[in-house]
């Protein structure tokens, strides 16, 4: 069981490393990062230049009558977020999950707040 474990967290950093050698992040076109917790889903803006994040959204801060709909409404508030600091594009870092169920609602509401990603 310890072993198995030991190998899905080993294809999983590996899957991030995958993903993270085609994408970076820069000033006028951040990286936006997409993190699930078992709870919760956020997201984060990252400048790969300077290694800094330049705004953050939570499903904790926004609504919806369900985890997906929660996950829409919290792409449109990282779109307005960036948006109001004057940035109308992004690259979307799925990191290790599939594009699919909430990390695919978030992209959506990114589009939906006029963000192109």
């Amino acid at each position: 069981m310890k072993d198995s474990s030991k190998l899905k967290n080993k294809l999983r950093a590996r899957r991030v490393i995958r993903v993270r050698s085609r994408i970076f992040g820069t000033a006028v076109k951040p990286r936006l990062a997409v993190f699930k917790s078992l709870k919760h889903l956020s997201v984060q803006a990252i400048n790969d230049e300077s290694g800094k994040t330049l705004a953050s959204a939570s499903d904790r801060e926004v609504k919806g009558e369900t985890k997906l709909l929660a996950a829409k409404a919290l792409g449109e508030a990282m779109a307005k977020k960036l948006a109001a600091q004057g940035l109308t594009a992004g690259v979307f870092d799925k990191r290790h999950y599939k594009y699919h169920g909430l990390v695919k609602a978030v992209a959506e509401g990114l589009r939906a707040g006029n963000l192109k990603i």
